[in-house]
């Protein structure tokens, strides 16, 4: 893949956007920078249906600013991108023209399809879900789309967007208990037009933009939520339907103060909420997802995908741990060996864990840390644990929910059980004692894998059969017979205590040359 530094303009309804992106050979990519212009194209819109003067010297001036910053980043590309606003523009042509000749970028005024299209992508990219319906809410335009087993297939775009319908139906910024009512019966009947929406009963609805975002932070604001990060954070219907209704109860001065809302949406944000309240409803889903990713990012993932032959990622949590290796110097060689230990530890001792065990699911957490496993060495290596958890509760990693994030980060940093139930204690709403069990036991495993790895030389050839003692179990390691053992042994006898505590039961673990196995 070839090296680059991409940038991605959008020119929205509502505001303006440049991301800048780079991208190395191996397919590493890392978001630079990210700058917002609230340009509110979609009230520059005359009565003949062209944007008006000022509209026009909005646009020109941020994207001149855009330009300089893509030349002072050294950016080999741009890909700028117009959507609902300037695709009602009845001056669009003239408008293309003159930007390219005043700024030197070429334009391509996405269609409905493909601005719908580039939403869907960015999902499908970014999370695990394979089925859904999505909403991203623009300025002047709607675009849903309903996709199963990560294919698109509907989509439609409607024509108005949380500016329009505040426009077309408010006459203040504290809109009447009337207003309030006929805006929702309009989006109910809009939402009515489309029997593919009647037929997708219950599947999760996944948010895209500005509003969504909003709408997902003031729940967590509301919430006291723990755990960092807007991707793949989910809530439960009833509780936006709450959410939405409390925006609108609440005047305009006392939505300025709300924390989770924007300055810029004080007054957009009951008719795009409304907008989302309404489409849960048609859906009859229980669930709302937000995605943080959207029209930006599958534009920069279309780029990617083309240059690797595909339509999509395979698995979106493989490709996040390839991103994390790259960003992290991650010793892959390392991580397969511990992986492979654990994995061998766990079948082991699993039998003497008291509790029920779902195996494919603890097996899949054991190799998914191991692949992060004291990441926070990068960072500092005497308090790997510490910066290991820090990191993983305050990332976002594409294709994990926030559930499956919260549980690596526990399991991947464990040091002791002391140190984990501290570390946890501000997530204890998310976590339950039978959970917390559980990671320590899994971590306590992954920890003992790391130790008999302590060298990075693959030691540890073969782990035996247990043998069950009256007052101990045996668990015999072999070495490979041309390298010493002495670290791995002495790490493993010092930290085999974690594991004990869980199971209740002291354990030998004989260390024993490769050729005594059998």
């Amino acid at each position: 893949m070839k090296r680059q530094r991409l940038a991605i303009i959008d020119i929205g309804s509502n505001s303006i956007r440049l991301v800048i992106n780079t991208i190395n050979e191996h397919g590493h990519y890392q978001e630079l920078y990210n700058f917002k212009t609230v340009a509110r194209l979609s009230n520059h819109l005359d009565a003949q249906g062209n944007l008006t003067k000022e509209g026009t010297s909005i646009l020109l001036t941020t994207l001149q600013k855009f330009r300089t910053l893509t030349e002072d980043h050294h950016c080999d590309r741009a890909i700028v991108v117009a959507t609902a606003a300037m695709r009602k523009a009845n001056n669009r042509k003239e408008l293309l023209k003159l930007a390219e000749q005043e700024t030197g970028f070429s334009i391509k005024l996405l269609s409905e399809y493909e601005e719908a299209y580039f939403g869907y992508l960015a999902i499908v990219n970014s999370t695990s879900i394979q089925d859904g319906i999505t909403i991203d809410i623009g300025g002047g335009s709607t675009e849903i789309t309903r996709f199963s087993n990560r294919k698109l297939l509907h989509y439609h775009s409607f024509p108005f967007g949380a500016i329009t319908l505040y426009r077309d139906f408010f006459h203040s910024t504290d809109p009447s208990e009337e207003e309030l009512a006929s805006l929702q019966k309009f989006l109910e009947s809009a939402f009515a037009t489309l029997p593919w929406l009647q037929d997708a009963k219950d599947l999760p609805v996944i948010g895209i933009g500005g509003t969504a975002r909003n709408l997902s932070l003031i729940h967590q604001r509301q919430t006291d939520y723990p755990l960092a990060g807007l991707h793949q954070y989910s809530f439960p219907a009833e509780e936006l339907h709450s959410v939405t209704q409390m925006l609108q109860r609440l005047t305009s001065s006392e939505r300025e103060g709300l924390d989770g809302l924007s300055k810029d949406r004080v007054d957009v944000i009951i008719p795009g909420t409304q907008a989302i309240s309404s489409l849960v409803k048609t859906v009859g889903s229980s669930q709302f997802i937000m995605s943080r990713k959207g029209l930006r990012d599958g534009l920069f993932y279309s780029e990617i995908l083309e240059q690797l032959n595909l339509e999509c990622f395979p698995n979106v949590v493989e490709e996040s741990f390839y991103q994390l290796y790259h960003q992290y110097e991650i010793n892959l060689e390392h991580v397969k060996q511990v992986a492979k230990l654990a994995t061998k530890l766990y079948e082991q001792l699993a039998p003497f864990y008291n509790g029920k065990l779902e195996h494919q699911q603890n097996l899949t957490l054991i190799h998914r840390a191991a692949r992060v496993l004291y990441l926070g060495e990068h960072i500092n290596p005497e308090a790997s644990s510490q910066h290991t958890f820090y990191l993983l509760t305050n990332m976002s990693i594409d294709g994990l929910n926030h559930e499956e994030r919260l549980a690596l980060a526990c399991v991947s940093s464990f040091k002791s059980k002391a140190q984990l139930l501290h570390m946890a204690s501000p997530f204890m709403p998310l976590i339950s004692k039978k959970q917390l069990k559980r990671f320590e036991f899994l971590g306590a495993i992954l920890k003992l894998a790391y130790c008999l790895n302590r060298t990075r030389r693959h030691v540890i050839g073969k782990i035996g059969t247990i043998e069950a003692k009256r007052d101990a179990i045996v668990l015999p390691l072999y070495y490979h017979y041309d390298l010493d053992p002495s670290f791995e042994q002495d790490y493993a006898l010092k930290h085999v205590k974690h594991v004990e505590k869980v199971i209740k039961k002291t354990i030998e673990l004989p260390f024993l040359p490769l050729s005594n196995f059998t």
